[in-house]
């Protein structure tokens, strides 16, 4: 280790820890890595090790030329300021001429050119960037003498369509700099063999684990009020949760939408007696306040922030006391990860408190803290990389440089998600990319590739590289509209529906405050703030995650396990003991059905515990085998755990409605007529190319790409069937939107294990979809009815948690 390293070390009395040894000698042996430690491990130093024994040692001053050598990746914004504050530091401490620069979306347009034509030593950066540095003519000369390339949090971007980005670039990367060496970070890998095949097309990949680390130590909070039945918003807490806020020095709040960010916010601000300084961190505010927040955490100044999944993945704040999670993670890696943001040291138990927002949501806490207690992961299979996104990729190489197809088709496969990739499939896309396809190649505006006589393709002109670059990415968000006060600063931006519904004088909760929408001015809604009153309009679309596989699977087995059931809150026990009196509760590897009937219909209750998104696509087919089996289905709801379709006639055979055939012909007949289908398609269509959101100047309303991308839905479907956006739309329902695959695994583990229960009213576990349902259609004494069938003991409670819902 160079001087300056090993004094800096010495002089805080640490030594490096042997993963972060083992990263330093592997990468010196010629190795890509993949390293496995837990939060507060050291992960991140270990990643850079490498790169700062490199540029202080003897060849340093070499070194140190104006060229890059470390490319950092992060799946965040925020976490690559944060890196740079890190790493900044003790470089100037150590007065070595090194310099570390940050390019993300936010990044002056002046300083990104700067950084092409005098790059950084280190510099930190996105998938997104990295695809927009390749992009230019000049980039294999940028690269040339990369040494490092280093993935922070690799698990958050190798499962989705930013992973088949980036690992796209590497292996384009490697091609350029075939001396680099990439070198994966990660806390949560549950395959950590599996994700090392993501870093393998730069060579050799040794795997370094980095031990377990300190159990955490995690409780589900027992709040003062009573569990709700259903409901989202977690409010019957917030008066344990400010006292748990009061009780630390810093605490995170994490939340899994934007709303609820807003929502949580607010109440906890209103329970404020005590002035204590709390903050909010979500995606939507302006980038200027995020950082005025962060910079206040790293200053201490903060006693809580209420944040989303902005602040999950590795920022360093080592003075975390405490990570609250309001309602339940569904996932138990989101869970470790954001676990991991309280006492960010060495050796230190992290400390979090779980808070359910309703009785399900118990169930699914207690099956968290305890599969994290036992020290699992829930991780996903290694997934096929997305044809629209090797769109966008082939475009951009293009953009570069010109290539062969046969050249580009290698270079592709050595990228993990496409190892398996056909030479069919490769055609389809490249001629979709240079002519749109058959049913487009009559329209110039699809011609994106020119091809010379000696087989190279080339972009067709500026102007496609122009768009490419306008348009680069995979993160396919809502039309966005800024959000400015009336004679003030912008507060941040909302999506373009939300805004729409509004009129003048609506009030709705954005960035801590209650504001009032005053008009429109071009691309800006205008507000004031509104004291003292109650938003009218509550909420904004937001991210909602599934609930993971594993963790369905950990809820459905702590329901069949009666040790367990002993251990549930009081009234959560009662429930479900009450659920035992009158039905039955779900097995682990079953399927439960319910029917019973209520207000001339006839209702069909069943307990999957597969998600909300399988759920609904399971509701979408199963009303239409009722409606042709004679049942008269009239609708259906679904949440994460449960689904409930209610008709006019009565099942009697609930088997052959559950039969693996249903995605068969009926899911082909409703993809036809699914308004799904084209949604999903808009976003493929986005993401390849075929439409563009942004231009020069100017960027288009959500009105604009729906019907453009709708017409040539149509289009595509009725004249080729078979183009590749197609099936890449086909490709994606089995995941996104749809989750069609889940679905599938669920009916075929379920054959044989059906169980139906006639029953002559409702059942106490059906009670809060019925909720749900009422929230729509049930009313005044109806309520009354549906709580007093489900529970004669608890009718009163009941009541009381009807007032607080309906």
């Amino acid at each position: 280790m160079p001087p300056p390293l090993a004094d800096w070390f010495a002089a805080r009395g640490w030594r490096p820890r042997p993963h972060q040894l083992a990263v330093l000698q592997r990468a010196w042996a010629g190795h890509s890595v993949l390293l496995t430690a837990p939060t507060g491990g050291g992960k991140t130093l270990a990643g850079f090790l490498p790169s700062l024994c490199d540029l202080m040692g003897d060849a340093g001053a070499a070194q140190r030329n104006d060229r890059l050598h470390t490319l950092y990746l992060s799946p965040l914004k925020a976490l690559a300021v944060d890196v740079r504050r890190n790493l900044e530091a003790p470089i100037a401490e150590m007065a070595v001429p090194i310099r570390v620069e940050s390019r993300t979306g936010d990044t002056p347009q002046s300083r990104r050119q700067r950084q092409r034509r005098k790059p950084p030593h280190i510099l930190l950066t996105t998938p997104e960037q990295l695809a927009l540095l390749l992009s230019y003519r000049d980039a294999a000369k940028y690269f040339a003498r990369l040494r490092y390339v280093v993935i922070d949090e690799l698990h958050a971007l190798a499962a989705n369509k930013r992973g088949d980005l980036l690992a796209l670039g590497l292996a384009r990367l490697a091609g350029m700099a075939p001396e680099a060496r990439q070198i994966g970070l990660s806390a949560t890998v549950a395959a950590p063999a599996q994700m090392a095949r993501f870093l393998d097309c730069a060579g050799p990949v040794t795997v370094v684990d980095g031990g377990p680390g300190p159990r955490p130590e995690i409780k589900v909070m027992a709040a003062s009020a009573r569990v709700p039945w259903a409901g989202h918003m977690t409010l019957h807490a917030m008066a344990d949760v400010y006292d748990a806020i009061r009780g630390q020095q810093t605490t995170l709040v994490f939340v899994n939408t934007r709303a609820q960010a807003e929502v949580v916010f607010n109440h906890l601000w209103r329970l404020n007696e005590d002035s204590l300084p709390i903050a909010l961190h979500h995606g939507s505010l302006d980038v200027g306040q995020r950082r005025k927040v962060e910079a206040a955490m790293v200053r201490g100044d903060l006693r809580a922030v209420v944040c989303t999944s902005t602040l999950d993945l590795g920022i360093d704040w080592g003075a975390v006391d405490l990570v609250i999670q309001v309602g339940a993670p569904k996932g138990l890696s989101r869970l470790v990860q954001r676990i991991g943001r309280a006492n960010h040291r060495l050796d230190e138990p992290s400390r979090a408190l779980l808070v359910p927002s309703n009785r399900f949501e118990v169930l699914e806490c207690q099956a968290a803290a305890q599969a994290v207690m036992d020290g699992e992961l829930d991780g996903e299979a290694p997934r096929r990389g997305g044809l629209d996104v090797l769109a966008q990729h082939i475009l951009g190489t293009a953009c570069g440089g010109p290539f062969r197809a046969d050249d580009l088709y290698g270079e592709v496969c050595r990228a993990a998600p496409y190892a398996g990739l056909s030479r069919d499939s490769f055609n389809a896309v490249l001629d979709y990319v240079a002519t749109g396809g058959y049913a487009l190649r009559q329209y110039e505006r699809y011609a994106r590739l020119s091809r010379d006589e000696g087989g190279r393709y080339d972009v067709a002109g500026p102007r496609v590289a122009r768009q490419y670059r306008l348009n680069v990415g995979t993160i396919v968000q809502e039309p966005m509209i800024k959000v400015r006060l009336r004679r003030g600063r912008n507060l941040g931006q909302i999506e373009e529906w939300f805004i729409d519904q509004l009129v003048i004088g609506d009030t709705f909760a954005f960035a801590g405050e209650i504001l009032r929408f005053e008009g429109m001015r071009e691309t800006t809604a205008t507000v004031s703030r509104a004291a003292g009153v109650e938003a009218k309009v509550p909420s904004y679309y937001g991210g909602k995650f599934p609930l993971s596989t594993y963790l369905a699977a950990r809820v459905r087995a702590l329901l069949a396990d009666d040790g367990a059931r002993n251990r549930l809150p009081a009234p959560v026990r009662d429930w479900l003991a009450m659920q035992r009196r009158r039905s039955v509760l779900p097995g682990p590897d079953g399927l439960l059905v319910e029917g019973f009937p209520r207000g001339g219909k006839h209702y069909l209750v069943c307990y999957p515990f597969e998600g909300r998104l399988a759920h609904q696509t399971l509701g979408m087919l199963l009303t239409r085998r009722m409606e042709r089996a004679g049942y008269r289905p009239f609708g259906f709801v679904a949440s994460e755990y449960a689904l409930a379709v209610w008709s006019l006639n009565q099942v009697e055979d609930v088997d052959p409605l559950f039969g693996e055939d249903m995605l068969g012909d009926d899911l082909e007949e409703w993809l036809a007529e699914s308004n799904l289908m084209k949604r999903t398609f808009r976003n493929v269509a986005l993401i390849a190319g075929l439409i563009d959101r942004r231009h020069p100047g100017q960027e288009k309303t959500g009105r604009q790409m729906t019907f453009s991308s709708d017409l040539i839905y149509d289009v595509l479907r009725k004249y080729e069937p078979e183009h590749i956006l197609l099936r890449a739309t086909q490709a994606d329902a089995a995941t996104g939107l749809l989750d069609i695959g889940r679905l599938g695994e669920m009916l075929a583990r379920v054959q044989g294990r059906i169980e139906h229960r006639p029953l002559d009213r409702v059942s106490p576990l059906a009670v809060p979809l019925m909720l749900e349902i009422g929230r729509e259609a049930v009313h005044g004494d109806s309520i009354e009815e549906l709580l007093s069938e489900a529970s004669d003991g608890l009718a009163d409670e009941l009541m009381d948690e009807a007032g607080r819902l309906i």
